[in-house]
């Protein structure tokens, strides 16, 4: 087996970063009306500015194929090179397409030669998915690299054009025109951007970040879906598959827009992430104490206090100084926020060989987890 180092973290945002009060000249109102909802969402979730590719007629700028190969062409340099790729191994939960791969579609666009190729989908441990597939990949000896990524464009997804003959249809009914909850709370938490990582069976560089284990958990064998697309949730808790819906009710229904069972999300989120952080940790013999920097991916800052409580309760203490996010500045970029964290901290100059990092995404689509733990070198 052989030592697996990031030896370089790149990311691409587009365009300029949007404030709170920019949001609905990008993503427009639906029914032409304010969402009465997003100033209480944007209190919460601590958001200042995020990234769209979008201009503000609401068109697009960039694929999410787009987005992930310029952060990949952000790896590039003298040393390492396009040609020199032996895997490339992408997670999102917004591909552009159903099919062909997001990862294919990423390499039509670097024009290099013939690799390996991985798909990762699901919703924030999509990023992470990838990661352990090159992390994998190189440790085996499979192959000699890898290039990782996590990337989302979900803002075409939170247009108010989207809505509008779910709004036509509620008319029709004599209901009250307001898109329910669970699907304009997404329209304030979520950006667009990518990020790459590339690993190597050697360090490079003054800074490589050596792999020393990474860990995943999926709870679906107990709880039912939390954030979903494509379908719709039936009062049994099961999802309704958009296949199985007529043509006519996809718009009508919004079916294929991102929604968030909230009750659920509070109900399991913290305790099921924390239990598992445990679990790595115990399973590794690694203390808490020992952590110096602890990256947690957290969708909200409405739920830092709480998970830091969460995890006291479990006899795990990571001190608030040591806690790595920028959530305020570049948004929830969903599978791409760990490598953009991790991309800003490599990238710092703060970081002293010898040193360890734990990486930490939890997923609420049917609440998975993902960890990682790293040391400088």
């Amino acid at each position: 087996m052989f030592e697996v180092y990031i030896t370089k973290a790149a990311k691409y945002l587009p365009n300029e970063p949007v404030s709170n009060e920019e949001m609905e000249d990008y993503l427009g109102k639906i029914n032409e009306v304010a969402s009465k909802a997003r100033r209480l969402i944007l209190r919460n979730n601590g958001i200042k500015t995020r990234y769209y590719a979008l201009n503000k007629d609401g068109k697009p700028t960039h694929t999410n194929a787009d987005l992930t190969n310029n952060a990949i062409e952000a790896l590039f340099d003298e040393s390492f090179s396009r040609k020199d790729t032996e895997l490339l191994s992408c997670g999102t939960s917004t591909p552009d397409n159903l099919l062909p791969s997001h990862a294919a579609m990423v390499h039509g666009l670097m024009k290099n030669h013939s690799v390996e190729l991985n798909s990762s989908s699901g919703v924030c441990c999509a990023g992470m998915n990838a990661l352990k597939f090159g992390f994998l990949s190189v440790k085996s000896g499979s192959t000699a690299n890898a290039i990782c990524t996590g990337s989302e464009r979900v803002s075409t997804w939170m247009l108010a054009d989207k809505f509008e003959n779910e709004v036509e249809n509620l008319k029709t009914l004599e209901e009250q025109p307001v898109i329910a909850f669970k699907k304009d709370f997404l329209r304030w938490m979520l950006s667009d951007g990518a990020g790459s990582l590339l690993l190597e069976n050697k360090p490079s560089g003054e800074i490589s970040l050596r792999i020393e284990w990474m860990e995943a958990y999926s709870y679906a064998h107990e709880l039912e879906s939390c954030m979903y697309a494509g379908g719709d949730k039936m009062e049994n808790g099961e999802l309704k598959p958009w296949s199985d819906f007529a043509p006519n009710e996809w718009a009508k229904q919004s079916v294929f827009s991102l929604k968030q069972d909230v009750k659920t999300l509070d109900k399991h989120i913290l305790d099921k992430g924390s239990d598992c952080i445990r679990i790595s940790l115990e399973k590794h013999q690694v203390d808490p104490s020992e952590v110096d920097h602890f990256l947690p991916h957290v969708s909200s800052n409405y739920f830092v206090a709480p998970f830091y409580e969460a995890m006291i309760q479990r006899g795990m203490t990571f001190p608030k100084e040591k806690w790595f996010m920028n959530l305020s500045r570049v948004g929830n970029v969903g599978s791409a926020s760990i490598y953009l964290m991790v991309e800003e901290l490599m990238n710092s100059g703060k970081l002293k060989k010898g040193e360890k990092i734990l990486l930490i995404v939890p997923e609420s689509g049917r609440f998975s987890y993902a960890h990682a733990y790293l040391t400088v070198c």
